[in-house]
């Protein structure tokens, strides 16, 4: 047990678990990226289970899709899995060209830390993840791998968020909020 690391799992409210992660960009280049690094931005952070699958290109496609929306609300989104940089990089030929980086967690410490990982199968469940620009956690959503997420309602909740207000069942941007907390 005192060889074992020890990773704290993610709680809303608190410090966000940094990663420092091999990336393939959408371009097919390779990268490293740090949550350190949207240090000042919103962050979006998406697990998916594996690249080559089915409703995994839908989702990343989407996100990328969506890319420039995300940004205006300066926010940067990644995308994350336990497949290797170079499976990343070969999927790219079937996605096209990507907004939005890939992340490989191969020692699936990410993953673990976030709660997303299925222990025995080695993958991640969808997790979708808000971060906000001081590196707080401020919003989870897991779910199974047989329902792909809404992106729609991420930028909806990204958006609540960044009202720093109380915001009632489906508020949406222009809609009054409760006031202040």
């Amino acid at each position: 047990m005192e060889d074992e690391l020890y990773f704290p799992f993610a709680k809303v409210g608190q410090k966000a678990p940094e990663f420092s992660l091999d990336a393939c960009l959408g371009n097919g280049k390779f990268t490293k990226i740090a949550l350190s690094d949207s240090k000042g931005k919103w962050t979006v952070l998406f697990f998916y289970p594996l690249d080559f699958t089915f409703i995994c290109p839908t989702e990343i496609t989407g996100f990328s899709k969506r890319y420039d929306e995300f940004e205006a609300l300066n926010a940067v989104v990644y995308g994350c899995s336990t497949d290797s940089v170079h499976s990343h990089k070969a999927w790219l030929k079937d996605l096209g060209e990507l907004k939005t980086p890939l992340l490989s967690d191969m020692t699936h410490d990410v993953s673990a830390a976030y709660n997303v990982l299925i222990d025995d199968e080695g993958i991640a469940l969808r997790g979708t993840f808000i971060i906000d620009p001081d590196g707080v956690l401020q919003y989870a959503s897991i779910n199974c791998n047989r329902v792909g997420r809404s992106i729609d309602e991420t930028l909806r909740v990204l958006k609540a968020l960044q009202t720093g207000e109380l915001c009632p069942v489906d508020w949406s941007a222009g809609k009054d909020t409760l006031g202040k907390a």
